[in-house]
């Protein structure tokens, strides 16, 4: 009976949010949010994307963005990993902007853009409200592929202005901060998936320390936001560590009376 606990446990997709309070947020981003999916592995369990797409349409956002892992396998098909990404991304509004992950190839990378998805594979996009500009990099896969390449996904940012990078996996910390980015967010951990009792991973398959391996932590002036994802990876279980989509809310600090 625990397995099928376990797997009933991965359709209990939570909305988390995340408010990021900081002074470097232009004052036109003020309130700016994003959705981040991470880990969908669409493949594995169709529960959970079905649960996404009855809780997609209500969820309020400014900009979406992937943080890769759309395959359950790390090899073979991706057509229905395919489908099911689509059948998510009909329910996102626009703009939508991914990265891949250690499960993906960069072949799926067509059909990802057709289907609307900016993939970003060492680059970035900039979006400007009122004359200020917030700028969104994504480096490909740096666990598995070792494809990333975050100077050329800087390349184009201004070291002063607000930059987020969306990597799958947060084991870049460091080269990311010493880039000057704002915000890391990533996934790939699962947050351990299978927990014990407190939500204490077994295991996080990263090299990091264990207070990166989920939610919202910092690392010199980079903020950063690791998702244990909405999908489940190996195993379609999920014990101690529930799924999640999550809102990262932007926010100035509010002005100190005098």
């Amino acid at each position: 009976g625990l397995y099928w606990r376990g797997q009933r446990n991965t359709e209990l997709i939570a909305i988390r949010p995340n408010t990021i309070e900081r002074e470097d947020v232009p004052a036109s981003f003020n309130g700016f949010t994003i959705l981040q999916l991470s880990d969908l592995h669409a493949d594995m369990n169709p529960g959970p994307m079905r649960r996404l797409v009855e809780l997609l349409p209500e969820v309020k956002y400014d900009v979406c963005v992937l943080t890769g892992d759309y395959r359950g396998k790390t090899f073979g098909p991706f057509d229905a990993a395919l489908e099911g990404v689509a059948l998510v991304r009909s329910r996102l509004k626009q703009p939508v902007y991914g990265v891949l992950g250690n499960h993906d190839t960069i072949r799926m990378v067509p059909a990802l853009e057709e289907m609307g998805i900016r993939m970003l594979l060492n680059e970035s996009e900039t979006i400007t409200r009122e004359g200020q500009r917030l700028h969104i990099a994504g480096i490909d896969d740096a666990h598995y592929y070792r494809a990333d390449n975050i100077q050329n996904a800087a390349s184009k940012i201004p070291h002063d202005e607000f930059s987020i990078l969306l990597s799958h996996t947060p084991e870049i910390y460091r080269q990311a901060a010493h880039a000057d980015f704002t915000l890391l967010l990533s996934g790939h951990t699962h947050g351990g998936q299978v927990c014990l009792p407190g939500s204490i991973p077994i295991t996080l398959d990263s090299v990091l320390p264990r207070h990166m391996g989920s939610g919202p932590w910092n690392y010199h002036k980079m903020a950063g936001y690791t998702s244990v994802g909405a999908g489940s990876s190996i195993v379609a279980v999920r014990f101690n560590c529930p799924p999640e989509i999550t809102l990262h809310h932007l926010k100035r600090p509010s002005p100190r009376p005098h």
